[in-house]
């Protein structure tokens, strides 16, 4: 089997459940090592340092709230401890909810800006100096088609996730030519953040897909590390759809 990652050091933030979870194990499978960060919930991050250690691979879980940068810095260098520089980063920590904008405080707007747009800043900056030394690093973020489209429900949401597109393109083009930088925006996925929605309305988004489905996070995973090989060696500053053709990007 091929291993475009061997020996590759990987920081998946958000790795204990979802996309996060499926993009650890997947670069483990293709040889890198790989520490994942978690926010509150430490049970969900071992099994998957216990399911990558049971394959032969290397993994380790780092507490980690994206919305402080000392928990961050602590992360990173634990990370630089064991394994070695970074070299793979995968940002996937997110929070995602549902409100009219009668609802929607300004207290809640903030956290999600926060935690989705400014701790996206806030891991890249913790990492990207080291990578930019070393005359190499791969860069994923991820967006959503909330980001893409409007979204009456998801006023702060859809407007952290633009901004993380944008982020992207920017520093694509700040940090060449040694570090690439894309971003990835999943449609609706089968993950735990998914069920903000109703069953009533996630059936109906499915059937409004051309696929007639939503996504799997594996499916998103084959994306990011996509985008974190060589086999995207000329692609920098992209955000890549995947979402079953519910939004199709102009050519």
């Amino acid at each position: 089997m091929t291993r475009p990652f061997e020996n590759r050091v990987a920081l998946v933030t958000g790795g204990s459940r979802g996309i996060g979870r499926a993009t650890a194990l997947r670069l483990a499978e293709q040889g890198a090592r790989v520490a994942i960060t978690y926010g509150s919930r430490p049970a969900p991050a071992a099994e998957v340092v216990a399911a990558i250690e049971a394959s032969g691979g290397q993994a380790i879980a780092l507490p980690c709230d994206v919305a402080r940068q000392d928990q961050i810095d602590r992360a990173v260098a634990a990370v630089r401890e064991r394994f070695g520089p970074i070299e793979l980063l995968a940002h996937c920590g997110a929070i995602s909810n549902t409100c009219a904008h009668t609802e929607l405080t300004f207290e809640r707007w903030a956290e999600t800006i926060d935690v989705n747009l400014h701790g996206t800043f806030r891991v890249i900056f913790a990492v990207k100096d080291e990578m930019l030394a070393q005359g190499y690093g791969r860069i994923v973020t991820i967006a959503s088609v909330a980001g893409l489209r409007p979204r009456q429900m998801q006023i702060h949401y859809s407007t952290s996730k633009a901004g993380v597109i944008a982020l992207t393109r920017c520093l694509a083009e700040a940090f060449g030519p040694s570090v690439r930088v894309n971003c990835v925006s999943p449609g609706l996925t089968e993950t735990e953040m998914v069920h903000v929605l109703s069953d009533e309305k996630i059936a109906r988004i499915a059937a409004e897909t051309p696929l007639r489905r939503i996504g799997q996070p594996e499916e998103i995973a084959a994306t990011i590390c996509f985008l974190l090989s060589d086999e995207s060696s000329f692609m920098t500053g992209q955000t890549l759809s995947v979402c079953g053709g519910r939004v199709m990007l102009p050519g």
